[in-house]
């Protein structure tokens, strides 16, 4: 006698343990490399890497980078990439230092001017996207270059430079002070995480931006507006790079018109390396922490190692490469996966969805 088994008895066999242990490790590979990372150099460096001093050092280094790599991760979430922030991050801590400097402005006020004027540019680049039907790549670069020519013309290409008496010390202190003995950015780091983490996974917003990430077509069929999301995407963007560029200039309290680039490559390493992590295949704001953490510590550890120059845009570049890889295997995977779930429960073919528009991993919801 022959006895056959139902296609969702075959998908519960297909996700027993094993299938629980590879989405475990998918997920949370990270974090155990980043605690793996801390053991190594604890052990090599153990005067030096698990010191407290060592830890307020890393946090407040690498807390703009975390901002800017969260800010980068909300275009992703729609398929798009925002290649300007670097270049806003470099506008908006000069255009701090010129209001306060030379200007005269109250810093209250130019803390706020500067976040606005970011959210506006971020739109304009979301407008240029969607309605001049620029692919998002040439759109946020070439606005990113014409940012760079506005910090040259408001610098003169050289360095702002405050009074002797330096910057109002309540602007400088809302980089430089600690809470609980810890950098306060770390602090704007998790708030900032846990509003995207809040608006992305549990508001209807962050959903419809999830679907037009996995198919822009199908978001149009079912009526969401995906022109409005893909702007307002941008509009996020454009406020983080100007929230952060308010923190660039009260950790650096100089105007350095060539600065911001450098922020660009960590950023979308730690976007696209999220996107592995967590939730494995989509952008997720817990896991761009997770990657910001284990970019830092390894940054650290091979700084303390007496590592040369060279050695950290390598890191960086391979980092990305890798990053990339693994976000587009985790969105393969994770399509397959719904795909055997979707045979499971229906018994019939799905409709295969694409991933996401302009060559991003697919991020379904």
């Amino acid at each position: 006698m022959t006895t056959s088994s139902s296609p969702r008895s075959r998908l519960k066999r297909s996700s027993g343990p094993g299938g629980s242990a590879a989405h475990f490790i998918g997920a949370y590979g990270l974090v155990a490399l980043a605690a793996l990372l801390v053991l190594v150099f604890s052990i090599a460096l153990p005067h030096t890497f698990p010191t407290p001093d060592n830890l307020s050092a890393t946090l407040s280094n690498h807390s703009i980078p975390a901002v800017l790599a969260l800010g980068a991760m909300v275009p992703i979430v729609t398929g798009k990439f925002d290649l300007s922030i670097g270049f806003g991050l470099g506008l908006a801590h000069v255009m701090v230092m010129q209001l306060v400097v030379n200007e005269g402005w109250t810093w209250p006020l130019v803390c706020l001017a500067v976040i606005l004027g970011g959210t506006v540019v971020g739109a304009l680049n979301g407008v240029i996207v969607e309605f001049a039907r620029i692919d998002s790549f040439i759109a946020t670069l070439g606005t990113g270059s014409i940012m760079l020519a506005f910090t040259g013309w408001i610098t003169n290409g050289g360095r702002i430079v405050p009074p002797p008496q330096g910057l109002p010390a309540a602007f400088t202190d809302i980089y430089g002070t600690k809470v609980f003995d810890l950098p306060l950015p770390a602090f704007y780091v998790l708030a900032l995480a846990a509003a995207l983490w809040l608006l992305l996974e549990r508001l209807p917003l962050g959903r419809h931006m999830y679907v037009i990430g996995s198919n822009p077509r199908a978001a149009d069929l079912v009526g969401i507006p995906t022109h409005r999301y893909s702007i307002y995407a941008f509009a996020g963007s454009g406020l983080i790079f100007g929230f952060a560029g308010v923190l660039l200039a009260a950790q650096q309290q100089i105007g350095n018109p060539s600065v911001g680039i450098d922020y660009l490559l960590p950023a979308f390493v730690g976007a696209l390396l999220g996107s592995t992590a967590i939730k494995p295949g989509r952008p997720n704001a817990l896991g761009t922490v997770v990657a910001v953490a284990v970019l830092a510590i390894g940054l650290t550890g091979i700084g303390q190692l007496g590592a040369q120059f060279w050695v950290v845009p390598l890191f960086n570049g391979g980092t990305l490469l890798i990053a990339v890889g693994l976000a587009g295997y985790s969105a393969r995977r994770r399509l397959r996966t719904g795909i055997v779930a979707d045979r499971g429960s229906t018994g019939t073919p799905p409709t295969a969805v694409p991933e996401g528009g302009n060559g991003t991993p697919g991020n379904a919801p």
